[in-house]
């Protein structure tokens, strides 16, 4: 079976870790931690980096530190992975969702200003699949509104938006560094900021609120959101190949763009002021074609091709509809892609050779 993503971890990682394990240094200390913030705090372009347990907790807490009252809401993609929503509700306010462009994929900006109203505190912009959201008009409404961007950059490391890396626009940026990711620590996230006082209080948060002076004294509740040096160890190494990793990542989209062209299959784009780092080789299925993207997969999990479905949308999620969340709501393209888009293997190890054999198989499918 080709999987729909493997990790690469043949440089650095296996010699940073030994010195992890053979000084102690294993925990939620250590030179790693403190070199992958500042590290990746710094090729992002942005201040301060705090190093988190994973993704998820990133939002979380990056939305918790704002201190929004309670039912105040904030616009996001419906098109998104269900971490975006769950953040938001934890905190005890309410995502409005809007529709995605039908070509990137991201959130439809042209929906954001009429979705806004006296309770809309924030926006949170998701870069979808490596392509980033169009971020101009979302920060001038931000300007004007008074609003606050949570930035979610999880799946475009390396990726930009005119020249700009992404995660390094929003007031607070939110990164993932599962094993799916082009870096990755295996579980890992991290949230980014130029604000000295919300840093501060993304350090103490994650670590249970201790103090310094007298460290069992807690004035807040905290949490334990944890990185470990280990981890760290881990990211540090990849980062180390990040412009590697981001050219292999256009190559290899390349090469599906030119095996898939010509099929009843719609492809990734690049608009001309993004930087796609196509961190999933995403397609969606023409309807005419009868396919949908379930039964495509089983026909290529029988080639031995695994695939992933593309995310259905937030406001089809029973457990928000159980919440009293969506209702009424019909988002067409987000619906569509829903049920004809997956995303074909596309992991920092897969070789040329089975890229060009998943062309073959998925050509035979629309011959």
């Amino acid at each position: 079976m080709i999987p729909v993503n493997e990790p690469l971890l043949d440089g650095n990682e296996l010699k940073y870790v030994s010195e992890c394990i053979t000084t102690g240094w294993i925990s939620s200390a250590g030179k790693f931690i403190t070199e992958f913030e500042n590290q990746w705090a710094q090729y992002c372009g942005m201040k301060h980096g705090i190093s988190l347990c994973n993704g998820t907790v990133a939002l979380e807490l990056a939305i918790e530190v704002l201190d929004l009252p309670r039912g105040s809401e904030i616009i996001l993609p419906s098109f998104t992975i269900i971490s975006c929503a769950q953040a938001i509700t934890k905190a005890g306010c309410k995502p409005v969702v809007v529709d995605c462009d039908p070509d990137t994929w991201c959130m439809d900006v042209n929906q954001i200003e009429d979705a806004i109203t006296p309770k809309t505190r924030a926006i949170m912009p998701v870069h979808i699949y490596g392509h980033p959201v169009d971020m101009d008009p979302i920060m001038e409404l931000a300007a004007q509104h008074g609003l606050t961007v949570i930035e979610d950059a999880a799946e475009v490391h390396g990726a930009e938006y005119k020249g700009k890396k992404c995660g390094s626009m929003g007031h607070i940026s939110c990164f993932s560094f599962f094993a799916n990711k082009i870096i990755t620590t295996g579980e890992g996230g991290m949230v980014l900021t130029n604000d000295d006082r919300l840093a501060e209080k993304l350090r103490a948060y994650r670590n249970l609120c201790f103090q310094e002076k007298q460290r069992f004294l807690h004035d807040e509740i905290g949490h334990n959101y944890r990185f470990t040096n280990i981890q760290a160890a881990v990211g540090l190494a990849q980062f180390e190949r990040i412009e590697a990793f981001v050219e292999r990542k256009r190559d290899m989209a390349a090469r599906y763009s030119r095996g898939l062209s010509g099929l009843p299959v719609k492809l990734p784009v690049e608009r001309p002021w993004a930087k796609n780092v196509y961190w999933m080789y995403g397609t969606v299925i023409d309807e005419e074609t009868k396919l949908n993207a379930k039964e495509l997969a089983s026909r290529l999990r029988s080639d031995g091709i695994e695939t992933r479905p593309f995310f259905l949308g937030i406001h089809e999620q029973p457990v928000f509809e159980k919440m009293g969340f969506f209702k009424g709501v019909s988002l067409p393209v987000t619906e569509r892609i829903a049920r004809q888009g997956l995303y074909l293997p596309s992991g920092q190890a897969i070789t040329d050779e089975q890229i060009d054999y998943i062309i073959e198989k998925v050509k035979q499918e629309f011959a």
